[in-house]
């Protein structure tokens, strides 16, 4: 079972935890996060993208010429798309891009992305994050303490703890490259894009409920009963 060291905010060691191996000693399975991502990603995409077709565009209905006996190409509405001003052809239209992945498979991605962080020591377990105040240099500052507010190259920070730190979120969220979600707003797509990843003990014990493997099997064997 992987232990981790338990920081606080001056970044001293207070403490270790131990972490479920079943959730952060998975192997890496490219694949499968490559897959999550990528589902991550068309279900956020807003498909409102649209042109016009020759139903769409301004335009009288007439036929402009009478269809023989003119020596000219027969033409049935100046809304033609051959017309300037005419409509598009094939051209996008809104649609629904998203799609459902398996939760299982979803899940599995995560517990290899959290099990990745880990081993490359981008995950750091702090104690509490208590602010007194809801300022942005308080919050900076205990970023440089924890190494990851370098002025040259600061680094992609994803901070995950309970959404009722009022504190927290307001003193960061006008920090470029930081995120803050809770256990239940984790995903795939922000863990491979930050670079370090913050967890809340707190927050551990609520990933820990929520990717338990034998919880899903236990929820499995209810549903087909």
């Amino acid at each position: 079972m992987p232990t981790a060291k338990v920081r606080n905010l001056k970044n001293l060691e207070v403490g270790d935890v131990e972490l479920s191996d079943a959730i952060f000693g998975v192997e890496l399975n490219e694949s499968l996060i490559h897959a999550a991502v990528r589902n991550y990603l068309a279900n956020r995409r807003q498909g409102t993208s649209a042109t016009k077709t020759r139903g769409n565009v301004s335009g009288s209905g007439r036929k402009l010429w009478k269809q023989k006996g003119t020596g000219r190409a027969r033409i049935a509405s100046i809304r033609s798309p051959l017309w300037k001003g005419g409509g598009n052809v094939h051209g996008p239209q809104p649609r629904d891009w998203s799609y459902k992945m398996p939760k299982k498979m979803r899940r599995g991605a995560l517990r290899s992305a959290l099990s990745e962080r880990l081993r490359e020591g981008n995950l750091i377990i702090i104690e509490d994050f208590s602010f007194d105040n809801p300022k942005t240099k308080g919050f900076l500052d205990v970023m440089s303490d924890l190494g990851f507010n370098d002025k040259k190259k600061a680094a992609k920070t994803l901070i995950v703890d309970s959404l009722d730190n009022s504190n927290l979120i307001l003193a960061s969220r006008n920090v470029q490259k930081t995120k803050v979600t809770n256990g239940y707003g984790l995903n795939v797509y922000d863990i491979i894009y930050h670079e370090k990843l913050l967890i809340s003990k707190s927050a551990i014990e609520e990933i820990n409920h929520l990717l338990d493997p034998l919880r899903e099997k236990k929820n499995g064997a209810e549903e087909t009963e």
